[in-house]
C-alpha cells in the first residue's frame, strides 16, 4: 500500500509514494526552499518521520545526500540542521559559477545542443507557486544551459552548485524579490544562444550572475 505524505511543515496535497526515498528527500528540500524548515533549523529524524509518515531510514539516507548537496549541515554534537546561508557562501559559489558557467555556455551554443529544456523551465518558473518551485525551476534552465557544454566533469561540477544556488536564491528572494528581473535575463540569455551567438549568450550570462551578487549587496546581503 503507498504512504501518504502531509503535514503542517510539509504542505500541500497529499501524494502517493512510487518512491519513498525520492519524494521524502524532495519534501524536505522543498521545505528548506520555502523557509518552513529554516536556516538554522535542528532537523531530528524522529520528528521528520513523523510528520512524513514514513519510518526514520529513508529520512536518514536524505539528510546525508542534502548535505552532500550543501542544504544541511551535519554535526557530531548538534546532528543535522538546515544549512546557514551568509554572503560569504553566495560568494563562493557564485563566483565558481562566474569563472565555469560561462564558458560551458559557449560550448553548449557552439555544439548546436538541445536548448529546449531551458526554454520549457523558463515556462515552469513563470507558473511557479512559491519561491522554491520558482528557485528549482530557475536551477533547471541554468543547467540546460551548460549541461551539452560536451564535458562531464564540467557538467557534474556546476550541478554540485545547484542546490546551493537554490537555497541562495531563494534566501535573497525572501527579502528582496528580483525574480522577474531574473527572468527577463533568463530570456535575453536563451535568445542569443538559440540564435548561436555564444559570445553574447555568455556575455549576457556573466552579466546576469554578477548582477545577483550585486543586487543581494545593494540590499544588505543575506
Amino acid at each position: 500500500m503507498s504512504e501518504v505524505i502531509a503535514s503542517p511543515v510539509f504542505s500541500g496535497q497529499p501524494r502517493s509514494l512510487s518512491s519513498r526515498g525520492t519524494v521524502v528527500l524532495e519534501a524536505i528540500k522543498h521545505a528548506i526552499l520555502t523557509g518552513a524548515l529554516p536556516p538554522g533549523r535542528q532537523l531530528v529524524e524522529t520528528e521528520l518521520a513523523q510528520q512524513l509518515g514514513v519510518s526514520k531510514t529513508p529520512v536518514r539516507e536524505a539528510l546525508k545526500t542534502l548535505a552532500g548537496a550543501g542544504l544541511v549541515t551535519m554535526s557530531e554534537y548538534k546532528g543535522a540542521t538546515v544549512r546557514t546561508v551568509d554572503d560569504a557562501l553566495m560568494e563562493w559559489v557564485y563566483d565558481l559559477r562566474l569563472l565555469l558557467e560561462p564558458e560551458a555556455l559557449t560550448r553548449t551554443v557552439e555544439r548546436g545542443a538541445d536548448l529546449s529544456p531551458a526554454a520549457e523551465a523558463l515556462g515552469r518558473a513563470d507558473a511557479a507557486a512559491d519561491r522554491a518551485d520558482r528557485s528549482l525551476a530557475n536551477r533547471d534552465f541554468h543547467r540546460a544551459l551548460y549541461a551539452g557544454c560536451g564535458n562531464p566533469l564540467l557538467v557534474s561540477t556546476l550541478d554540485s552548485l545547484r542546490d546551493q544556488t537554490a537555497l541562495i536564491s531563494a534566501a535573497a528572494w525572501s527579502r528582496v524579490p528580483t525574480w522577474e528581473e531574473e527572468a527577463a535575463e533568463h530570456r535575453e540569455i536563451l535568445a542569443a544562444a538559440q540564435e548561436g551567438t555564444a559570445a553574447e549568450a555568455a556575455g549576457l550570462l556573466r552579466a546576469h550572475v554578477c548582477r545577483f551578487v550585486e543586487r543581494v549587496r545593494e540590499s544588505g546581503g543575506l
